[in-house]
C-alpha cells in the first residue's frame, strides 16, 4: 500500500492560496483516478483507491502547514 499526502492549510479562506498546491495536487490526482475523500482518519480527510495494481491511501492533513507532521 502507497501513502500520497497533499498538503496545505484548511478552510476555504486558504483554499486557493499558493501554500494549499498539494492540497490542489492530490484532488485533481484522486478526482482522475475516481477516489474520493470520504474519510476521517486522525487529523485527515482520506480516501482509498487503485492505481495500476497498486493499492493507495490519498490524504490532505486538516492540520495547518506547519504543524502537518502531527497528522501525517
Amino acid at each position: 500500500m502507497k501513502l500520497i499526502v497533499g498538503l496545505g492549510n484548511p478552510g476555504r479562506i486558504y483554499a486557493r492560496n499558493r501554500h494549499n498546491i498539494g492540497f490542489m495536487c492530490v484532488s485533481h490526482f484522486a478526482k482522475t483516478q475516481g477516489i474520493r475523500f470520504d474519510k476521517k482518519q486522525g487529523q485527515a480527510r482520506t480516501g482509498t483507491g487503485e492505481v495500476a495494481g497498486n493499492k493507495l491511501i490519498v490524504a490532505r492533513p486538516q492540520t495547518h502547514m506547519n504543524l502537518s507532521g502531527e497528522s501525517v
